[in-house]
């Protein structure tokens, strides 16, 4: 059963909160896809998950500069599953995807600051539970770390 998982990113943006999820993903040794809304971001993300920490970094690639099926994180404007991942993060509002059954976990994250995310991902809740998907919801605490709210 597909597990749909909603980060409310508050106090933790999501160039802090996403490379902490996708270090904890690879330590379980999960493959992951990271769908964005635009191929800006995702460029944007590239060059940020080399360098959001001096003493590590997360090994990963984009849709664009091909060997996607190598990939242990795909960064991706595209639908698919190129690296076989058994992860999907949505990030920027991306809906869920047709083939949401076929991952282990579907992470929807979130900006609880912006008022239309914030009913955006309402109505992704209706969605997944409407479709039958096992649903948590994720906050940070005030030492930024996840508490499972529902």
């Amino acid at each position: 059963m597909t597990e749909v998982l909603f980060y409310h990113l508050i106090r933790k943006p999501l160039e802090r909160a996403l490379p902490e999820l996708l270090e904890k993903s690879l330590e379980r040794g999960w493959r992951v896809v990271v769908q964005a809304a635009s191929d800006e971001r995702v460029e944007a993300l590239d060059a940020h998950l080399w360098t959001y920490r001096d003493d590590s970094f997360l090994p990963h690639g984009t849709a664009r500069t091909g060997e996607a099926a190598a990939q242990p994180i795909l960064l991706t404007a595209g639908e698919g599953n190129p690296n076989g991942a058994r992860v999907r993060f949505l990030i920027d509002g991306v809906p869920i995807p047709e083939d949401a059954a076929s991952y282990d976990r579907i992470v929807l994250m979130f900006n609880g600051e912006d008022d239309d995310e914030v009913a955006l991902a309402r109505e992704r809740w209706s969605e997944a539970k409407a479709k039958g998907f096992e649903l948590a919801y994720w906050q940070p605490d005030e030492q930024g770390r996840w508490v499972k709210k529902a």
